[in-house]
């Protein structure tokens, strides 16, 4: 006798044999032993979580001649030969390759026909999504108002695909994924009949790797039972080629450290362990949602599938990280997920841990926040290697001297405008010799922007820069840098800053210095004349 699979060995024949689906079942078995079955069904939820299975067994027991509890009794000649295939009055429709038009024309036709041996004649239409929009309208009718003795049973995996007047005609019934403690108690049983070793921990990786679905947990044992008889969690992982638990922990702890190069040599070494890319990156996106899951609940049964050791190197993981961390991280392997089905999955991959490991590359905005964030939050140590020049007098409302505000900052007054009442002069005010001051190891800072943004650093090539309380104004004869700085991408401001702060210890805020206009304030006249032509008073 052939193999047969463990899914089609071990499917279940009555209801009561149907596992995490009570909230269906019952109400089935109900409808049965009350004779208020309905002339349409539509089952719905995602794949391996018992729709065709209960369909099969609604059908038989609508048919059977001698119930059990509303379960069919797998002895009368009606179950015998609905087990054995040989039925004719229980009908399957695959939608996906009869979906046009004449093949619904076809069923309407033949469903005029009393059931040849059964009280009812069943029609089981799987994948009903997939149907065209004229065959779902030829379907409509007969589905509204069938003959006495059809029932129709419909079952979909993308139940938002079918039309309202299909929806409104059935008796619907939503499959929820399967929970995964009764996915690893039906593993034990089917292990134990097949003298198979399952270990707990390799029970609930299958069960965690099946998503919900008993059939393709089953599947995966099946896999595993052809390796192994024995079954831990490394023959697990060996045989669905998964990355494993330390290799991700490593993994996201290389993202964390920014460790680029370590990070992209490990994928080298998974790749060339045939991992493949995309199940490496379906792993590391749930790993990342542990670690979300554990830093926002608390308290109570978080929802996630691990043992009790990962669980708690899973709770020192997200000890070290922080929410918003594993937000942006998340974003970017989602959004990567999508890139991987048409393009190079390795490349892909190794693109978003070299993101990942630098977020300064990053132009989204979210990436942007998080940097901002970041400055924000660091500490300003007092400034150092700074030397003390010649006083500079103040010119003020000069609109061009004034440092320009950021995104985090309060912005200055803006200067008069042509309606307003022209100020009258006053004194100037001269500053001391603390409150301006020359940064004489400038070159330094141009040093390090040479390297990590050389555009920039060729811009400030014959630059200066000035201390003037919280800000950094930098003097440069380049006409390209006022125009840098203001883009609406922040990042040349972000490399001057981490450079700036490198060297002088501290982290400061931008704007531009003009050593000319400071020079001409000296004199109130010449300065009072500037404002004059400014505003077009001649």
């Amino acid at each position: 006798m052939a193999y047969q699979a463990l899914y089609r060995k071990y499917r279940p024949k009555t209801f009561s044999d149907v596992y995490g689906q009570e909230h269906i079942t019952e109400t089935l078995k109900n409808e049965i032993l009350t004779g208020t079955t309905v002339h349409a069904y539509l089952f719905t939820g995602t794949r391996g979580t018992g729709k065709t299975t209960c369909a099969k067994i609604l059908a038989n027991a609508v048919n059977c001649t001698d119930l059990l509890d509303g379960n069919p009794c797998l002895k009368c000649e009606s179950c015998k030969s609905s087990l054995n295939g040989e039925n004719t009055d229980i009908v399957e429709i695959d939608a996906a390759s009869n979906n046009s038009v004449e093949d619904i024309r076809l069923l309407r036709e033949r469903i005029n026909f009393a059931p040849a041996s059964s009280k009812y004649r069943v029609y089981i239409i799987d994948e009903v999504h997939m149907l065209s929009l004229s065959a779902f309208n030829a379907l409509l009718k007969t589905l509204e108002e069938p003959p006495s003795h059809v029932i129709f049973i419909l079952a979909t995996t993308e139940v938002h695909k079918l039309p309202a007047t299909i929806l409104s005609r059935c008796q619907r019934f939503d499959f929820r994924r399967i929970d995964p403690e009764k996915i690893c108690e039906r593993l034990q049983f089917i292990a134990k009949e097949e003298g198979l070793t399952l270990t707990d921990s390799a029970a609930t990786l299958i069960a965690s790797a099946a998503d919900g679905g008993m059939r393709d947990a089953l599947s995966i044992l099946d896999l595993c039972a052809s390796s192994n008889k024995n079954i831990d969690e490394a023959v697990v992982e060996s045989v669905c080629a998964m990355a494993g638990n330390d290799y991700l922990c490593e993994l996201a702890d290389f993202i964390k450290q920014k460790d680029t190069e370590n990070a992209l040599l490990m994928l080298d070494r998974l790749h060339n362990s045939s991992v493949d890319m995309l199940r490496l990156l379906s792993e590391l996106i749930s790993h990342y949602r542990d670690l979300m899951i554990i830093k926002t609940v608390k308290q109570g049964n978080r929802p996630i599938v691990c043992s009790s050791s990962r669980l708690k190197t899973l709770e020192a993981q997200a000890g070290d990280y922080d929410i918003k961390d594993i937000m942006f991280t998340l974003s970017v392997l989602q959004s990567s997920t999508a890139l991987m089905q048409n393009g190079n999955r390795r490349c892909e991959l190794e693109m978003a841990l070299i993101k990942l490991c630098n977020p300064q590359i990053a132009v989204d905005i979210e990436s942007l926040e998080r940097r901002v964030s970041a400055l924000e939050n660091g500490a300003v140590k007092p400034v150092k290697n700074i030397v003390s020049t010649p006083v500079i007098p103040k010119e003020e409302n000069s609109k061009e001297d004034l440092p320009q505000p950021q995104d985090d900052e309060i912005p200055l007054p803006e200067p008069p405008t042509d309606d307003a009442e022209l100020p009258q002069p006053k004194p100037q005010k001269v500053e001391t010799d603390s409150d301006i001051s020359a940064v004489d190891n400038w070159d330094q800072v141009l040093t390090i922007l040479k390297s990590s943004c050389p555009l920039i650093a060729g811009v400030l090539g014959d630059s200066k820069a000035y201390i003037k309380g919280d800000y950094l104004l930098i003097d440069s004869k380049n006409s390209q840098f006022r125009t840098l700085i203001k883009t609406a991408n922040g990042m040349y401001k972000d490399h001057i800053r981490k450079a700036a702060e490198q060297v002088l210890g501290a982290t400061y805020k931008l704007g531009p210095y003009n050593a000319q206009k400071q020079a001409k304030a000296q004199d109130p006249l010449l300065s009072l004349a500037d404002k004059l032509k400014n505003l077009d008073i001649n």
